[in-house]
C-alpha cells in the first residue's frame, strides 16, 4: 500500500480577483485526481512568525497522484493564476 501525498502551501495573495481564477481552475485538476482538502484558508495563528495570509493541504491517495497532479496540463494552466496572484512556499510531501 502506497503512502499518502499530501500539497502543502503557505501563501499571501495579493491580487484576490486573480486568485479566485486559480481557484475555479484547479478544480479541474484537483477532480481528476481526487484531491480532498483537509485545509483550505481559515482562520489561523502565527505563534513564530509571519506565514502568509491563505493556508492549504490537499490530501491524495499517494505521492506519486500529488506530483502527478502538479505536473499535469490541467494543474500547469491553474498554476498561472495562483503566480500571478500571490508568493508563498509550497512542498508536495509523502505523508503516513
Amino acid at each position: 500500500m502506497s503512502k499518502k501525498g499530501y500539497w502543502m502551501a503557505m501563501i499571501d495573495v495579493r491580487d484576490p480577483e486573480i486568485y479566485k481564477q486559480y481557484i475555479e481552475a484547479n478544480a479541474v485538476a484537483f477532480a481528476k485526481y481526487g484531491a480532498k482538502f483537509a485545509v483550505r484558508a481559515g482562520r489561523h495563528e502565527n505563534p513564530e512568525g509571519q506565514t502568509g495570509n491563505r493556508h492549504v493541504l490537499v490530501e491524495f491517495e499517494s505521492y506519486g497522484k500529488a506530483v502527478e497532479c502538479y505536473h499535469s496540463p490541467e494543474y500547469r494552466h491553474a498554476s498561472q493564476f495562483r503566480l500571478a496572484a500571490s508568493t508563498g512556499h509550497f512542498v508536495i510531501v509523502e505523508g503516513a
